[in-house]
């Protein structure tokens, strides 16, 4: 429900625009009628709009704009005026007003001008949140069956509106998989992503569930918190592990209720967003260290999904690299590069137990840096990277696999290696391998899902 103040010091022709607005639109209204009120509530209460006369004792519309203008959250504002000089109405329009009507126009064009503002809002946070993305990691890219197995989950589980918590090691691509489940989900709202280990102590309840004017040192005005930021869409809780235990009751709360007070509030606010949760932590283990409420993680744990590492699907590697070589050298507006096939088998060969999908983007905007070549050579790949033995180091945070499992794996490896060296040449690669004929190579590639694209 949006919320619409109304600005008037004529206060029956006030309560009537309030009236037909709850009429015409389905808005929640308050009036005010003056302007140190108006700036008053707007700081006070979740205002969408503001429909605001120009024309008013002591504080005019004009002041009540700049002073709006100062402010850190921006409320779309449509002025109005019962003189017919429109000039004023553009000078409105110059500080920050999105639109202007006359007291004589009809109120379906009031509610009309509302409605466009509001969708004009929203359209501005979708911008936002899109250009959010645009630095976002790179999206879900490989096509080895632990993949395959991770897509299939994504699309059973995205349309359901339970929490879902993403497991997966530091830099395995868990807030990707996050905004994916998010897409395919084909809700409306925004996708919101916090940090929790990033969220300051004292701040952690006002960021997530809101505070009230005043509710602390430093609370200026009224601030939604990220459960009503992300309403009918998708909030994203990114390391919830570090959430301190206060906060952890509250969470569980919210969940079980659907409903959230603000910090120095008393009223209950309904929310609807879908909430996600990721960790890299062994929560069982935090459970039993005290550190984690066990109630919160079933409350969480309604459906899962596990994030392979990079080294569980290492013949993935040369077509995530590919394509974060794209898009660095879009982002540093560098010439299209290229790997060479050594290259991309040294990189296939390492573990990257490290930091998973970070750590090979890093090393590949370094290899970039280092190299002025149209392809970039196995010269260029860091030392440490090119070390004998470092990519079957074992690393203790590794999954167990079967035998099969592990047979599959290395054979698509061995595959995909050998068709980078003879650049996709069918049956010179089925002749480099040993086999009968191309139509062999070609079972084999259905058999692992293994594509040029």
């Amino acid at each position: 429900m949006t919320l619409v103040l109304i600005v008037d010091d004529a206060q029956p022709l006030a309560e009537q625009y309030a009236y037909d607005l709850k009429r015409l639109g389905g808005h929640d209204t308050l009036t005010a009628a003056d302007g140190p009120t108006a700036l008053d509530l707007v700081a006070r209460e979740p205002v969408d709009c503001v429909l605001l006369d120009l024309e008013m004792p002591g504080m005019d519309g004009f002041e009540v704009l700049r002073q709006l203008e100062r402010r850190p959250v921006r409320v779309p504002v449509i002025v109005y005026t019962g003189t017919g000089n429109y000039d004023r109405c553009a000078q409105a329009i110059r500080l920050g007003a999105v639109s202007f009507i006359d007291k004589a126009e009809p109120m379906e064009r009031v509610a009309q001008e509302v409605a466009n503002a509001l969708q004009r809002r929203r359209l501005e946070r979708e911008v936002e949140a899109l250009r959010l993305d645009l630095g976002a990691d790179t999206p879900l890219v490989g096509s080895s069956p632990a993949m395959r197995r991770l897509t299939e989950a994504m699309g059973r589980l995205a349309p359901i509106p339970s929490p879902v918590l993403i497991t997966g090691e530091s830099g395995s691509g868990k807030e990707v998989v996050a905004r994916a489940v998010h897409r395919l989900s084909g809700v409306k709202g925004p996708f919101l992503a916090i940090n929790c280990a990033a969220l300051p102590a004292d701040l952690v309840e006002s960021e997530l569930f809101g505070h009230e004017r005043g509710a602390f040192t430093g609370a200026v005005a009224l601030r939604k918190g990220a459960f009503e930021s992300a309403a009918g869409g998708t909030l994203f809780l990114d390391e919830i592990g570090e959430l301190p235990l206060a906060a952890q009751a509250k969470l569980l709360r919210v969940l079980e209720q659907r409903e959230v007070t603000r910090v120095g509030g008393t009223r209950t606010i309904k929310v609807d967003a879908r909430v996600l949760a990721a960790t890299n932590r062994d929560l069982v283990a935090e459970i039993a260290a005290g550190r984690f409420r066990e109630d919160l993680l079933y409350r969480l744990n309604v459906h899962a999904l596990a994030v392979p590492s990079l080294r569980e699907r290492l013949s993935d590697v040369p077509e995530l690299a590919k394509h974060l070589l794209v898009e660095t050298c879009a982002r540093f507006r560098m010439r299209p590069r290229t790997l060479s096939a050594a290259a991309l088998e040294c990189l296939m060969a390492h573990e990257w137990a490290r930091n998973n999908v970070r750590e090979l983007r890093n090393v590949l905007e370094r290899m970039l840096i280092a190299s002025d070549e149209p392809e970039i050579g196995l010269e260029d790949v860091p030392p440490e990277v090119r070390e004998l033995g470092a990519a079957r180091r074992v690393s203790a945070g590794a999954a167990p696999r079967t035998f099969h499992e592990l047979k599959a794996e290395a054979e698509r490896q061995i595959v995909i290696a050998a068709l980078e060296r003879h650049d996709w040449h069918i049956t010179r690669t089925a002749e480099a391998l040993g086999l009968a004929d191309h139509a062999s190579l070609l079972k084999i590639m259905r058999r692992h899902g293994i594509t040029k694209e």
